[in-house]
């Protein structure tokens, strides 16, 4: 079973909402952040990265940054931007991008969910960066950026969302400069509350989608507290974590590409040669750039020129759920063996590319020269993340690209 709760949710005003939305911390450099908040003193990019407030030369980690975060989010508060509301809720969050739909509740979940193995993993975290977000809780006693979990469909709860929808207004409904389309309504019956909570807890478990590090971090900072509160009784709200809980039938995968430096001192006709040995090569026409239409097909953009990869037999066959997956056997049969990228969290000849922005994208970074070769691939499916999460094992790095984004600041859950 699995536990969430209401919270009293810190919010913006309806008026202000579209504007103190913003997109997640990390999917943009502080200097894109500092151009995005142009004329834009709402954005709660000022409280996430309270960085692009400060001096450029600052170190981003440096503990001012924490403090101009906190007093970023009070200055909110106290100004009537965001403003807590008066008794525990449950919210319905929809996000609807080119069409498509996906529709959550937006809860506090359990940290001993996360410690017991009921919310599960796929990805490792790296300290510095949990290091950061703890800061970040610590300093402003609240999570302000929700955790993208995931469950296995469940009829009750889709239906209770639908009819709650159906039957009420909603509180925010804006379309944000990206053309992503938000609503929220808020649930304030407690019947409703009490049965979105029974219905969770015949949940067996939950996934992490997306935010590996902000779910670590929140547990770490709520553990810290249980040390410096041993009598603490389990329902105060540093025992829980801001999270948006969607069915896994509402959710996408994107494709998550790569592009790389160079050809590690082959010549275009040797990296075909050798390529050739575990995949079929083609020319691939189109001008628009190959982007896969199914599993263990692989985009290569070269010289001026795309490629189709199709995998051998010998390359899927007999692999475990981790080896079969496409950005493994890209990995274990080209990048590594060919390439020399060996490590993909360290080595600095390799950056990746979300599908959101496109294959021309590949394109563009090879023909700019700041690159040599690209690969586009088919995306990993939710039903492989669970799988794995279920068998406890670990997606290799930059697997997944959910779209759209979760919006930060239409939620704060003060610890």
């Amino acid at each position: 079973m699995t536990t969430i709760k209401p919270f009293k949710a810190i919010r913006p005003t309806v008026e202000l909402a579209s504007k103190v939305a913003a997109l997640p911390y990390d999917v943009m450099t502080s200097e894109e952040a500092r151009e995005v908040v142009k004329g834009n003193p709402y954005s709660f990019l000022h409280v996430d990265k309270a960085e692009i407030d400060l001096d450029p030369a600052m170190n981003p980690y440096d503990s001012q940054v924490y403090e101009k975060a906190r007093s970023n989010l009070l200055e909110m508060i106290e100004n009537g931007i965001l403003i807590p509301d008066s008794k525990d809720c449950f919210y319905i969050y929809r996000l609807t991008m080119c069409g498509r739909s996906q529709t959550g509740i937006v809860a506090c979940s359990s940290i001993d969910d996360y410690l017991e193995n009921r919310i599960k993993k796929h990805e490792l975290t790296r300290a510095d960066k949990e290091q950061d977000r703890i800061q970040h809780i610590e300093h402003c006693q609240a999570q302000t950026g929700p955790i993208f979990l995931c469950y296995r469909y469940q009829e009750a709860i889709a239906t209770l969302m639908s009819d709650w929808m159906s039957n009420h207004d909603t509180v925010y409904d804006f379309v944000a400069e990206d053309d992503v389309a938000h609503a929220v309504w808020e649930i304030d019956d407690q019947i409703t509350i009490d049965l979105i909570v029974d219905l969770f807890a015949k949940v067996n478990c939950l996934y992490i989608a997306d935010g590996h590090h902000r779910s670590a971090s929140a547990v770490k900072a709520g553990l810290k507290k249980r040390e410096q509160l041993p009598s603490y009784s389990g329902d105060e709200p540093f025992n829980y974590f801001l999270s948006v809980i969607f069915a896994d039938k509402e959710l996408a995968i994107m494709d998550y590409n790569r592009v790389v430096k160079d050809l590690n001192g082959l010549s275009v006709d040797e990296l075909l040669a050798r390529i050739g040995k575990k995949f079929l090569v083609t020319s691939a026409s189109d001008s628009e750039g190959y982007k896969p239409s199914a599993p263990y097909h692989y985009g290569m953009y070269v010289a001026g020129s795309w490629f189709e990869l199709i995998a051998k037999d010998e390359c899927v066959q007999g692999k475990n759920l981790i080896e079969s997956l496409d950005v493994s056997i890209l990995q274990n049969e080209i990048l590594e063996p060919i390439l020399g990228i060996h490590d993909v969290r360290t080595d600095k000849r390799i950056d990746f590319v979300g599908g959101i922005r496109g294959v021309a994208e590949l394109a563009k970074r090879v023909d700019s020269g700041e690159m040599q070769i690209a690969f586009s691939l088919y995306p990993v499916s939710v039903a492989q993340l669970m799988d794995i999460a279920d068998g406890d094992q670990i997606m290799p790095p930059k697997s997944t690209w959910f779209e759209p984004k979760l919006r930060s600041g239409l939620f704060v859950n003060r610890i």
